[in-house]
């Protein structure tokens, strides 16, 4: 039991940095809750109950074009399938002995950047370590998401306008500096910028509805990238 306290600490130590990351992103994220409808406790209930930024951020507009519930699952599936993979890979990683329970909790955690700490520890992965990840980085993401739908029920209209801006800002610098090494995923982007103006001006793609969208490009666009520019995998010939 001290064992798995000490796991538990170091993991929430290493979770620092990624719960502040999340206080950052989850802010902006409950400000356009805010600006879509949704209240403070519904907010908080979306983000404590999906951890997902990229599905979150895309459930609004969902909400918004008051889209079905069909489009909406489908999209969710579509944008957060990774995690599926995500989670296999971290799977290996655990004793074949770990009980179900916590094989349940940790895939609960499974986020981009808590994968990425996880799978980087050498050895096998105790569920205490990934714990003490989720202690800090989860109520960062959901305290982060109070604060900015609170914001946003108190700030002034131009304010708001001017921080739903900043995330495009924040898109952009997530975006561009990989594009500017990887000419495949700066083309990729472009490609995709294409397609959605034109879903959203022509007149028979106009019609579709915006969960629909994403799911059409998303899968058409990163599924012609994968088998056009396979990614090969790194061999080591020493």
């Amino acid at each position: 039991m001290n064992n798995h306290f000490v796991l538990f600490r170091r993991g929430a130590a290493d979770g620092v940095p990624i719960g502040l990351g999340y206080l950052a992103v989850s802010f902006t994220f409950g400000i356009m809750a805010s600006g879509a409808g949704l209240s403070v406790p519904q907010a908080v209930i979306m983000s404590a109950a999906n951890i997902t930024s990229a599905g979150q951020f895309a459930a609004l507009g969902i909400i918004q074009a008051g889209s079905s519930f069909f489009e909406m699952a489908m999209t969710q599936f579509v944008i957060n399938l990774r995690y599926c993979l995500m989670s296999c890979s971290l799977s290996q990683k655990l004793d074949p002995r770990l009980p179900l329970f916590h094989r349940l909790f940790v895939s609960y955690g499974v986020t981009d950047e808590i994968f990425g700490v996880s799978v980087s520890r050498p050895g096998t992965l105790d569920p205490f370590y990934s714990y003490g990840l989720m202690s800090v980085a989860i109520p960062g993401w959901v305290f982060g998401t109070f604060l900015g739908a609170l914001s946003g029920d108190l700030l002034p209209a131009r304010l708001l306008s001017a921080l739903n801006v900043a995330l495009y800002g924040m898109f952009l610098a997530i975006v561009i500096p990989p594009a500017r090494e990887n000419r495949v995923l700066a083309g990729v982007i472009l490609v995709a910028m294409l397609f959605s103006l034109a879903f959203q001006h022509l007149p028979v793609l106009s019609s579709i509805s915006s969960g629909f969208r994403i799911i059409i490009l998303t899968v058409l666009i990163a599924g012609a990238a994968a088998f056009l520019f396979p990614r090969k995998e790194d061999t080591d010939h020493a």
